[in-house]
């Protein structure tokens, strides 16, 4: 099987580039694909393909950019000369740019593959219907957020004429069959970057216990009562602490970390990692002894929730959304905070830092959830999703030839 992945990959900065990056890792080592070819966006350095583990033939075509207009034309054409077999969309609205007819017109790439008989299967990350168009930086104009929410809908129908749509949680599956009638929607787990073959001791280095958040800051997910809380628990509890801040800013939100960091200069021990790159990411996580996700919104499954479990993580999270859910669905576990209540954040660090027993309760309990669906066994799902797709096409075209039409040409 020829397999083609259209997606952002490393150096890329584009959203969900880690994903693909994790992805490609597992399905370069099964048997039934004899060659991946990676549909990327255009990046200044070479793709990250290097891999220890033996694998089969990657080929990378660097064929569309973001908000560029043509992706439409440039990732077909791009299909047509390497002529996969089958084709996964690693998406999510605004994987092709941030301006509208930019990310649209990407978006319409999955139909053009059903139109062209490639089965495909598009991987959605979120769905509008459970965005907070506001928060997650899209707009806060309420006569704009009913535009976008007729746009999303009109967008999903389109991406729902894919083969098959997966999505990441049950509650995903739940409204788009239920609002489109879609009748080709499954339920394939965000999956466990990187498990080790040992379960984690717990333990963290001597010094500042560090207190992280990873991500991409701006929008939704915003540092300043982190800092807030840290601040006071440092001077509720005397222990020397650490604020580790890891990642960059939301596209949308250009040069908010560095107000932030200027606005903070005053507060010791802040420290801002800037892009963390895949290789320093385990180390990022070992020496933490809690990670903060200081969101108000969610927009999805969380990848770095996915990530602070396979690490044996104690994780603080906000009461909402589709963390909530995770931790219900998935059991993972942590301390949950209002987001609209500081003193809940203080509360729900200070709970952790100043009780190791039950930060490693957590983190046992984050390492079990994470290593129920690892990425070797999401990348199968996927296989046989595609296996589906091909059993059943292959099943629709003995039907046609039985038909009296084609018995009259045979």
């Amino acid at each position: 099987m020829k397999l083609a992945i259209v997606t952002a990959y490393p150096p890329s900065k584009v959203t969900l580039n880690e994903y693909a990056y994790h992805l490609v890792k597992q399905f370069r080592q099964k048997e039934s694909i004899k060659e991946l070819i990676l549909l990327t966006d255009k990046t200044e350095g070479s793709k990250d393909i290097t891999f220890a583990e033996n694998g089969c033939k990657i080929t990378v075509k660097d064929c569309w950019a973001f908000n560029s207009y043509s992706n439409i034309l440039t990732v077909t054409k791009a299909i047509n000369a390497t002529k996969p077999d089958v084709v996964l969309f690693n998406l999510q609205f605004m994987k092709f740019g941030d301006k509208k007819i930019a990310a649209a017109l990407g978006l319409l790439l999955p139909m053009v593959c059903k139109l062209k008989r490639i089965p495909n299967i598009v991987l959605l990350h979120n769905i509008l219907e459970e965005v907070d168009l506001g928060s997650a930086g899209f707009t806060s104009n309420k006569l704009m957020q009913k535009l976008y929410g007729f746009i999303g809908t009109t967008l999903t129908r389109l991406i729902l004429q894919a083969d098959t749509v997966a999505v990441t949680m049950q509650k995903y599956v739940n409204i788009l069959e239920k609002k489109y009638k879609a009748e080709n929607v499954i339920l394939i787990p965000h999956g466990t970057f990187e498990i080790s073959e040992e379960e984690p001791n717990y333990s963290i280095p001597t010094g500042p216990l560090q207190v992280m958040t990873f991500g991409k800051f701006g929008t939704y997910k915003k540092v300043e009562s982190m800092i807030e809380a840290v601040e006071r628990v440092r001077a509720s509890t005397g222990l020397d602490i650490e604020i580790v801040i890891a990642g960059t800013d939301n596209p949308n939100v250009p040069g908010y970390l560095a107000k932030v960091q200027d606005t903070y200069k005053h507060v010791p021990q802040v420290r801002f990692t800037g892009y963390v790159e895949e290789d320093e990411v385990p180390q990022l996580f070992k020496e933490s002894a809690v990670v903060v996700f200081p969101y108000t919104s969610t927009t999805g499954s969380s990848g770095v929730l996915h990530q602070a479990g396979s690490y044996g993580k104690a994780v603080v999270m906000p009461d909402l959304g589709d963390l909530a859910l995770l931790v219900k669905d998935e059991g993972y576990q942590g301390e949950f905070f209002d987001p609209n209540a500081l003193e809940s954040l203080v509360v729900a660090i200070e709970s952790i830092v100043t009780n190791s027993d039950y930060r490693k309760a957590l983190g046992q309990a984050n390492y079990k959830a994470a290593t129920a669906f690892p990425m070797t066994k999401i990348t199968d799902m996927y296989l046989n999703a595609f296996d589906a797709i091909l059993t059943h096409n292959i099943s629709c075209s003995r039907t046609d030839l039985k038909s009296p039409t084609a018995q009259k040409y045979i």
